[in-house]
């Protein structure tokens, strides 16, 4: 249902209005003590009452396009299983926790039985606690031995935020427990002196996937003692580990169980994670052990009231006279000011470090013309930071110090942000796993909360807010990761080589395809057969080989000129597109000119300026099928997935008017090209297919583009990814083919399973494709539809109702039977994936690995073919970085 604006008494009439609550798990409230008054929080207005203030707000001309009510719920109670420690139940009891709910219970009895096992339960259900009873009961257990140390737990975050916020939940809980329970941070930020204390002393342990590759498995002889005794490994918000991030983190966690091993000892893992579809299936394929799943969520729900938020068309016109929508930027910053105004405790998710930091410039602002006391009451929280900053936005945030906080996903994650009103999300986050995690945010008090999701001016966020039910009656995804990737467990093999020598025992556990590159490992003269081992041969690090981010090279450091401080970093793969000369750079609320950047050095230097505009890059790409793995026909046409090569070369850099977007100038840039092998889908046409849709030579190249420019911008519907994880190019005539074809190409080297699953779906896929484009208003095609801000091409040439008929034209030839175009079934195949996060992709090749096999009938092209640049939609080298915590 859309309406301009709510009438008096929204709150009453949001539950008519509301369809079918949603049948998944959502945000629920945690089963411990508020940290708010009871006249706090009777105080606060309804979620509803803050909607309507909001949509009711000066000139707004918004359109809330739909409203979900989802009503409170009961909760369910337990006990804790008779094993645990008393010392630990009264500790839980001294925390204001009386009984568990039925889910962590269940949990512990799992944990303490010694079977692995994931709570997915959703947002603030308590998963915490689920696994650190039984953990805080082992360590009390060990704390008993001779030695005082002979129980240990390692617990793993994707954040260092939320390693943090854990450490703190943890000495807060077992600080009745006295020197039983020794928890500490191991991260790159933590002391140097404190490091031999940890490693020896220290028995619960929180770190990072990035320090457990880089920083203890490596050193794994000065950790002997913490392994040996190691009984529990926590994986915190494991949803996030997908793709080709998960796939590394899966072979560490592989290369942990090895080490274990040696030292004797078996780990049970406990895994938490946000509602998703087939948890353990997901926690087996990432741990390599059978894992129990603990799904049915039995803490309490306060009430949710979800709105869906479209911003106003304005009178600009943008590139090729499209009109322009007002930036869900400028949006989100103008509820987070109301908000603050109102005094509602909020958070705004961004996708982008620069939309957070635009954000709470905006809304400081904005905030100093109303009263100037509150600009100091909003800040920005985002990757890149220094750690003395990160630390003092956390603590002010948890202080009530702040009432509105710009953040990017570091804040999603697990970190208890208590006593939040509302959460806005600027533009959808990718998933629907990581929309609720968002979402889950505000309301942990078990109160009433709001959630508010901006649509930005894109396809797939057009699509959304028009289409509820495709949030709402749709289930969270499952993940998808592949260890086999051999660009994944090529360097792991050598990683764990030079930890331990490699033997056959050991090829069971890294996977079946470990026979195919240890000899190609040797050849490459980086792994050497000695009697019945593989070693690694090298005086450098094996574990330098990868970067399990996917990050592709040293961070680049952001330095201003005039002082030579250090600002922050950007990592190597983001910094052609967002640190190049004469680039827009936010840091803390203040802007900078990039004034040259030294890739050699890795080193940007900047100069603090003011201009009144922002920069976006823009490249060139060109691509060639190295070899195809599956082709099946559509029509006259063909659907195919196979590896392809992906030459990719920042050229340029536009200015754009901050709030309203307008072009104000391109800039030509002289940066080196990048290469990247990958897997991609891709499909042609033909001549007759072209001559059915009307398709005549003069529009071809504008429609391909256009269609192209949509199928990326629907993807994430369909296989969980973003934009910064694929690219794609469309070719009018490409020598590979010699037809007309559309590529979307994974943007990480040797593939993150993105292409495969569009392959699956494609018919699906495709479909939404083309209703987007149908859908939508306008007449010659704009953002909401096959415009990409952030086209290789300036957006030219586009065709939209071309595209419209050539989809329409490929759908009838769509085949049906399964495996072709369709979801793949529970065989291992990948399906539907998880939560995004990923920093952006690399450049190909940064670090020596063998490449894949052409598959049988498969024409390998070691490189380009003349003639096959094509145009482009937003793909991996055009992304802006989320936050990773560096090791």
């Amino acid at each position: 249902m859309a309406f301009n604006h709510l009438p008096a008494g929204v709150h009453d009439a949001l539950a008519p209005l509301s369809v079918t609550p949603v049948t998944h798990s959502v945000p629920m409230a945690k089963n411990h003590r508020s940290d708010r008054s009871p006249a706090d929080a009777a105080s606060r207005p309804s979620p509803g009452t803050v909607l309507h203030r909001l949509a009711s707000g000066p000139s707004r001309s918004a359109r809330i396009t739909h409203t979900e009510h989802l009503p409170p719920r009961t909760g369910r109670h337990a006990v804790w299983p008779d094993r645990i420690r008393t010392e630990v139940v009264a500790a839980v009891q001294a925390a204001g926790i009386d009984h568990p709910w039925a889910h962590q219970a269940l949990a512990a009895e799992h944990a303490l039985d010694g079977d692995s096992v994931i709570v997915a339960t959703g947002t603030a259900s308590g998963k915490s606690l689920a696994y650190l009873v039984p953990v805080l009961s082992a360590l009390l257990d060990g704390s008993e031995a001779p030695n005082g140390r002979g129980s240990t737990t390692l617990y793993l975050a994707p954040t260092k935020a939320l390693a943090a916020d854990q450490s703190r939940s943890v000495k807060e809980l077992s600080q009745p427990l006295g020197s039983a329970v020794r928890p500490a941070v191991y991260d790159g930020d933590t002391p140097f002196e404190e490091r031999e204390w940890i490693r020896q002393y220290a028995n619960y342990v929180l770190t990072n996937p990035d320090m457990l590759h880089r920083g203890i498995l490596p050193s794994h002889p000065r950790w002997s003692s913490f392994l040996k005794s190691l009984k529990y490994v926590v994986i915190d918000e494991c949803h996030t580990y997908r793709g080709v991030f998960g796939s590394h983190v899966a072979q560490v966690l592989r290369r942990l169980r090895r080490l274990c091993a040696r030292y004797g000892a078996s780990p049970v893992f406990l895994l938490a994670s946000a509602t998703a579809a087939e948890p353990s299936v997901a926690a087996r394929r990432l741990t390599g052990l059978p894992v129990v799943e603990v799904a049915d969520d039995a803490s309490p729900r306060g009430e949710l009231v979800f709105a869906l938020w479209e911003p106003p068309l304005t009178e600009l016109h943008g590139e090729r006279g499209a009109p322009v929508r007002r930036t869900a930027t400028a949006e989100t910053a103008d509820l987070l000011t109301d908000l603050t105004v109102q005094g509602v405790r909020s958070v705004a998710f961004v996708r982008s470090r620069r939309g957070a930091e635009l954000i709470s410039v905006i809304a400081q602002e904005r905030l100093a013309e109303i009263d100037r006391s509150l600009p100091r009451r909003v800040a920005a929280y985002r990757g890149g930071y220094l750690p003395e900053e990160r630390r003092a936005l956390e603590r002010a945030l948890h202080s009530g110090e702040l009432l509105g906080l710009a953040a990017t996903t570091a804040l999603e994650l697990g970190v208890d942000v208590s006593g939040l009103d509302a959460v806005l999300i600027a533009g959808y986050p990718g998933t629907r796993a990581s929309l609720w995690q968002q979402a889950g945010r505000a309301g942990r008090s078990g109160q009433g909360a709001l959630a508010v999701l901006v649509a930005r001016d894109d396809p797939l966020d057009t699509f959304l807010v028009h289409h509820p039910e495709a949030l709402f009656d749709q289930p969270v995804e499952s993940t998808v990761l592949d260890p086999d990737n051999p660009y994944v467990l090529a360097p792991h093999l050598c990683a764990a080589a030079a930890e331990i020598p490699l033997t056959d025992a050991d090829l069971e556990l890294f996977g079946p395809a470990c026979a195919e590159l240890l000899p190609q490992l040797e050849a490459a003269k980086l792994l050497r057969r000695r009697t019945r081992a593989w070693h690694w041969t090298r005086r450098e690090r094996a574990a330098d080989l990868t970067d399990i981010r996917g990050a592709g090279g040293t961070p680049v450091q952001v330095v201003e000129a005039g002082t030579g401080r250090l600002l922050g970093t950007v990592d190597a793969g983001a910094a052609h597109s967002t640190v190049h000369e004469g680039a827009v750079h936010l840091h803390q609320g203040r802007t900078y000119l990039v004034r040259s950047l030294d890739l050699k050095d890795s080193v940007a230097l900047v100069e603090q300026a003011d201009p009144p505009y922002s920069t976006v890059a823009r490249d060139t790409t060109s691509i060639s099928v190295l070899d195809t793995d599956i082709e099946v026909p559509w029509g006259a046409g063909r659907l195919c997935y196979g590896s392809v090569e992906v030459t990719n070369q920042v050229v340029s850099f536009l200015r754009r008017r901050v709030i309203t977007g307008e072009v104000l100038g391109e800039s030509k840039l002289d940066l080196p090209p990048r290469t990247l092998r990958t897997r991609a889908v891709w499909w042609t046409v033909t001549e007759d297919q072209l001559d059915e849709a009307r398709i005549n030579p003069e529009i071809l190249g504008g429609s391909l583009h256009a269609a192209e420019h949509a199928s990326i911008g629907m993807l994430p519907l369909f296989a969980t990814c973003d934009r910064w994880d694929i690219g794609g190019v469309s070719v009018p005539l490409h020598p590979d083919t010699l037809l007309p074809t559309v590529f979307v190409y994974d943007g990480h080297p040797g593939g993150a399973g993105f292409a495969e699953r569009a392959f699956h779906t494609a018919r699906d896929w495709l479909a939404a494709t083309r209703e987007a484009i149908a859908a939508c208003e306008c007449d010659a095609g704009c953002p909401s539809c096959v415009q990409s801000p952030k086209c290789g091409n300036g957006n030219e040439p586009l065709h939209k109702r071309g595209a419209v008929r050539l989809l329409t034209t490929l759908l009838r030839g769509a085949p049906r039977e399964p495996g072709a175009g369709q979801a793949p079934g529970a065989d291992g195949a990948p399906g539907p994936e998880q939560a995004p996060g990923a920093e952006e992709p690399p450049e190909g090749g940064q670090a020596p690995v063998p490449e894949r096999r052409p598959a049988p009938g498969g024409k390998p092209r070691p490189q380009s073919a003349p003639g096959s640049v094509g145009v482009r939609a937003a793909g991996p080298a055009e992304a802006v970085p989320q936050d990773p915590p560096a090791p």
